[in-house]
């Protein structure tokens, strides 16, 4: 440049480029006329300055802005202006020597913007987060541009709003969910064909046809879109690039918008991934949930309830966790019932529980499920008569209740406005209502077999104890267990027909209706050959013999007993017994000490002639002989050792004076119950008590 008015003398090709082309690629006029964007921008009073004190100025990485209108770009170049002198050492002109960094320090700048995004993507901070920070840094870079992201459905069909924090609110809701494909705009083309689309002038481009008027209010006029594909091919969104002018993009637009379009790409397929994984813990929970429910109501259901108890369990667990309200209907007598009701609040529990009534039209759902054994699942308020208004109820599901695939009850869920019967909660209510139909058919069966074990136990054992002349009776029986089996240990009293007595009191080896036949055997021989056979001994061999010829198949094993005869005396109660394997009977006598009746004697029903031999004695007034199985010396309370024989000889021993047969068992269950301190009996336990009676005792 010479002179004082910077004429432009020389410059090389490079210089040309960077101003603007051809179009400037003057030489012979002042530099401010060349370049009139240099006014203002401080670069010619740095020229003056340098021509007029010849001293040199250096810049490093100064801002300029180059062109004018539409051909206007920012830059950034370090240059120097020196002074150039004649021969004499006279300023005539400055030199001016520049290398433009705008690419290093865009590159630098993006450098550092894409890293803080990638940090972002690796801390999982949220998509929309990352997407507008990212439409942010692109508009700051390129002050012209504004920047949009669209993000595909999972089948790619369909656009939804990601990012444009610099468009129109009106129009983000506009193109919201657009379709993708041919002139669907510049992005829903640019998905379908899964290439860059570069529409330079909106007003005039046919693919903006169906959207000109929404650009136009918008004030666009250029789009340029880059389809989001994931590494696997699939659109993940496209990557939009508006401008208010028209214009045609150059090199660094290209380059930016491949940058960010990888960036993201990594941020939309990270967020895919986390939602997979944020998906299938969720899944994953609701499986554990659903377990856990279920096993709840498995154990709340195996407990021992009756079947009433159980339906209305059923009812109780299914609210809140299936729905707000819940009934259950049985069908009894073919009349429906409602048995069990449960609500949120006490309130819905009693209007549900007072709609009762039974249901005689095909409308009603109930009816309906009873009679097809199908689920009904509506998402209305029920047809049939019911409070459904005072309850808010907007829809239902009636599961039917199975009994060998007959229906004989339904569970009823219903739905207010704070919940909803998905899918997931029908198969839920499905599973909960086969698992209660199961609980209940079981509840059933078992109080049917142990009714009939109440009453073959009733069958067994006598009602009421008879009125033995001379004799006080009282016995002592408890069953181990439920109910739900029959014991082994069996008492009787009954009349021979020549004014004696017989009494047997035993235990069958096993339990149930097995043990329960032998039971009535044994009573039922004793009780027929007893009045045809003079001694004990005889009766006790008819027993065995009988037991013997049982089919084998029958067979339930050993029995012990204690048979004996009374015979009232003018000293008391005259006795005859055989002890055939049994626990030896206790004589408590009038001074209360306790002797062992020993007799030997074999057990019976092995197949082996028992060897027998009858012991007499008599009884005393208040004199009392002792029957009692092994149930009650053998049992335990909690870590500790048996009851046995001292504690029960003790116990007997403790007796009131003169004590009634009555006072004999009161005293020995009362210590029995303390010993065990409410621990349940693992054995049945019994015991027959024989007082002789009389105004005082009397020595032997």
């Amino acid at each position: 440049m010479a002179g004082p008015a910077h004429v432009l003398e020389a410059a090389n090709p490079a210089f040309f480029t960077a101003i603007g082309g051809e179009r400037r690629e003057r030489t012979g006029v002042p530099l401010g006329d060349l370049m009139p964007e240099l006014k203002g921008q401080g670069f010619l009073a740095l020229l003056d300055q340098v021509y007029r004190t010849g001293e040199r100025h250096v810049g490093r990485d100064t801002r300029v802005v180059l062109g004018v209108g539409r051909q206007a770009r920012e830059a950034f170049v370090d240059f120097t202006y020196e002074a150039r002198r004649d021969s004499g050492g006279n300023v005539i002109g400055v030199r001016m020597i520049g290398v433009e960094t705008t690419q290093a320090k865009h590159a630098r700048r993006l450098a550092a913007e894409q890293r803080a995004l990638l940090e972002q993507i690796a801390r999982q901070a949220p998509l929309p987060e990352v997407l507008e920070g990212m439409c942010r840094v692109i508009e700051e870079l390129s002050p012209d541009v504004i920047v949009s992201v669209l993000l595909a459905d999972e089948d790619g069909c369909r656009l939804h709003h990601g990012a444009a924090p610099s468009l129109p609110v009106f129009y983000n809701e506009a193109i919201d969910g657009i379709a993708t494909g041919e002139g669907a705009g510049s992005c829903g083309t640019a998905a379908h064909r899964r290439r860059k689309v570069i529409v330079t002038d909106i007003a005039t481009d046919p693919l903006w046809d169906d959207f000109r008027d929404l650009a136009v209010r918008a004030g666009l006029a250029a789009c340029w879109s880059t389809p989001i594909l994931a590494r696997d091919g699939r659109v993940l969104g496209t990557f939009a690039m508006y401008h208010r002018t028209p214009r045609a993009p150059q090199d660094t637009d290209l380059a930016l918008a491949r940058l960010f379009v990888d960036t993201a790409g990594l941020a939309i397929e990270r967020h895919h991934a986390e939602q997979a994984r944020r998906t299938a813990d969720a899944r994953e929970k609701a499986a554990r949930d659903d377990l856990s429910f279920l096993l709840n109501v498995s154990t709340a259901l195996a407990g021992p309830l009756d079947e009433g108890q159980t339906l209305r369990r059923v009812a109780d667990l299914a609210v809140p966790a299936l729905a707000p309200l819940a009934v259950v209907d049985v069908l009894e007598a073919g009349r429906v019932h409602r048995v069990a009701a449960a609500a949120t609040t006490g309130h819905a529990r009693e209007l549900l529980a007072s709609h009762g009534a039974l249901r005689e039209t095909g409308d009603d759902a109930v009816a309906r499920v009873l009679a097809t054994g199908l689920t009904e699942v509506a998402r209305r308020t029920p047809v049939g008569p019911g409070l459904w208004q005072e309850l808010g109820v907007t829809g239902y599901v009636c599961v039917p209740l199975m009994d060998r695939e007959r229906p004989f009850g339904v569970l009823s869920l219903f739905a207010t406005d704070d919940a909803s019967l998905g899918g997931h909660r029908i198969a839920l209510a499905e599973e909960v209502a086969r698992r209660a139909a199961s609980a209940a058919r079981n509840a059933r069966q078992y109080a049917q077999r142990a009714a009939l074990a109440r009453d073959l136990q009733t069958g067994l054992l006598l009602p009421d104890l008879p009125d033995v002349p001379g004799a006080q009776l009282a016995a002592l029986y408890r069953p181990a267990g439920q109910g739900l089996d029959i014991g082994g240990d069996f008492y009787d009293v009954f009349p021979r027909g020549d004014g004696s007595w017989s009494f047997v009191l035993g235990d069958v080896c096993g339990r149930g209706a097995r043990a329960a036949t032998t039971t009535a055997l044994v009573r039922h021989t004793a009780r027929a050959v007893a009045p045809l056979l003079d001694d004990p001994v005889s009766v006790v061999k008819a027993v065995d013999r009988a037991l013997n010829d049982r089919n084998s198949q029958q067979n339930n094993g050993f029995v012990t007993l204690v048979y004996g005869h009374l015979t009232q005396a003018d000293d008391g109660l005259a006795v005859e017994l055989v002890r055939a394997g049994h626990t030896p009977p206790l004589l408590l006598d009038a001074c209360h000490t306790v002797t062992p009746v020993e007799v030997p004697g074999g057990l019976l029903g092995i197949g082996i002639p028992p060897t027998l031999d009858a012991v007499r004695l008599t009884l005393r007034p208040t004199e009392s002989l002792v029957l009692y199985t092994d149930g009650i010396t053998e049992c335990r309370a909690a870590d500790t050792e048996q009851y046995g024989e001292e504690r029960l000889a003790g116990a007997l021993a403790s007796v009131p004076v003169r004590p009634t047969a009555t006072d004999v068992v009161r005293s020995l269950t009362e210590d029995i119950r303390a010993f065990m301190g409410g621990h349940t009996v693992d054995d049945d336990q019994a015991a027959l008590v024989v007082t002789a009676e009389g105004p005082s005792p009397v020595s032997r």
